[in-house]
Order: structure tokens, then C-alpha cells, then sequence
């Protein structure tokens, strides 16, 4: 019985790891399909409430990833940060591949065997509460980004830049054959 205990364990585990690097699958398919004109468009009426621009949103994406490996994994090297009043497109997808990179090494730790795990803390920033690094750490990161890829596709849909319908980020099976896993999700 605890054989088959640890397996379901090893499967979600590598489940979890697989998700978080379609994650950036999904944010490389938005910039790769969103339409330059619309990269720092205003919001409407967002004269100063801090309304983001779609590169804003890129950049804190980013920048937020750099925050958590700096307090959870700080034996990890950051890249280097994004402005989000300068970046490119380009910028941007290369930054999201390079952070994307390092969080998938700060999960893998998180969720590894307790004995060689580095990871043990997981660190939103100094303004909350410090959690055990593991399941929520993930759910919290994928999450959060979720969140953000909806308000891109909103934001440039408002602004008039449509995405194609769904760009490709819901197609899973395609993302997990494009990334070498040998299994479908699930």
C-alpha cells in the first residue's frame, strides 16, 4: 500500500511540474500572438489609478517571479528585472524564459525529498507571511499568473486587439507534446 502511496505521490509531483512549465508555455503564446500596437496602450480611464498596460503586466509577471526565488530560493541566480515603461515584446519573452526557467528548478526543489531539499520557505514578499514551500507555493505562482494571462486577454480585447480565440493557451495536450512529456496531462 505505501508503494502505491508513493507513486501517486511521484505522479502529482510530476504533474505539478509539468503544469508550471506549460505556465510559461501559455505566456510565450500570448506575446507571441498579441499585436505589438496594442504593448502599452492605456487602459481606458486609467489615468492615474494605476491602470497597467499589457507590458506592465508582463513586466510584474516577471518581477514577481524574481521576488519569490530571491526570498525562497536565493541560492538560485535571478535574472535581471523588467521595467515596465521600457521593455519590449521580446524583452519580455526572453525575461519570462530565463524566470520561468529558475522557478520550475525552485518547484522542483520545493517538492523533492525533505533530506535534499534547499527550498523549504516559500516568500510572496515582505508584506505577508512566510509559507511552507510545497503544494501551495505552486497553486499560489500558477494562480497568480492565471490571473494575470486573463487580464491580458481582457485588456487587449477591450483595447480592440483581439487575440485569435483562445491563442492556443487551452490546447494542453498540444503544450505537453511540445514540451517532451511522454504522458498526455493528467
Amino acid at each position: 500500500m505505501e508503494q502505491r502511496s508513493n507513486e501517486a505521490l511521484v505522479e502529482i509531483r510530476d504533474v505539478l511540474l509539468e503544469t508550471y512549465a506549460v505556465n510559461d508555455a501559455m505566456n510565450q503564446l500570448l506575446l507571441a500572438k498579441l499585436d505589438p500596437r496594442a504593448w502599452r496602450v492605456r487602459p481606458l480611464g486609467a489615468a492615474g489609478r494605476g491602470g497597467r498596460t499589457i507590458a506592465a503586466i508582463f513586466a510584474h509577471l516577471h518581477n514577481s517571479r524574481l521576488v519569490w526565488l530571491k526570498n525562497s530560493a536565493p541560492h538560485l541566480k535571478c535574472p535581471a528585472p523588467l521595467d515596465p515603461d521600457r521593455c519590449s515584446m521580446k524583452q519580455a519573452a526572453a525575461a519570462h524564459r530565463r524566470s520561468a526557467a529558475q522557478c520550475l528548478r525552485m518547484i522542483t526543489d520545493a517538492l523533492s525529498d525533505e533530506s535534499k531539499r534547499r527550498v523549504t520557505k516559500f516568500s510572496r514578499g515582505s508584506w505577508t507571511r512566510t509559507w511552507p514551500a510545497g503544494g501551495a507555493m505552486f497553486a499560489y505562482m500558477f494562480s497568480h499568473e492565471a490571473h494575470h494571462r486573463g487580464q491580458i486577454l481582457l485588456l487587449a480585447h477591450q483595447l480592440g486587439y483581439r487575440l485569435p480565440e483562445y491563442p492556443g493557451i487551452w490546447h494542453w495536450e498540444k503544450l505537453w507534446k511540445q514540451h517532451g512529456f511522454t504522458k498526455r496531462p493528467r
